[in-house]
């Protein structure tokens, strides 16, 4: 049993990835960032559907059909359909964001 709100990394001077659960079908991951963005220009286009939800920080993601962009604070969360092209556009810089990301078929 662990708490996913401690025992965060030491180092963030890039985004953490961690994976917490791993099967065929499902993976499920914590993420940790502070001021972390997409590279310019780049979109992620997953063959997974993912479910996230935002446990500790603030973020902002874009999607690239519409050009649309949501903000996202603590104890929100959004699926994102397979292939659905978007990019993180921002995190907050003074604290750390704390995703809890699920993938799934």
């Amino acid at each position: 049993m662990f708490n996913l709100l401690e025992n965060l990394p030491s180092d963030l001077t890039g985004e953490v990835v961690e994976s917490l659960l791993e099967s065929d079908h499902l993976r499920i991951e914590r993420i940790v960032s502070k001021g972390e963005v997409s590279p310019e220009g780049s979109w992620y286009d997953q063959d997974e559907h993912e479910w996230v939800l935002l446990l500790r920080g603030e973020a902002k993601l874009r999607f690239k059909e519409g050009n649309r962009t949501v903000d996202m604070e603590e104890d929100d969360c959004i699926n994102i359909p397979a292939h659905q092209k978007h990019r993180v556009e921002w995190t907050a810089i003074d604290r750390e964001t704390i995703w809890l990301a699920l993938f799934y078929r």
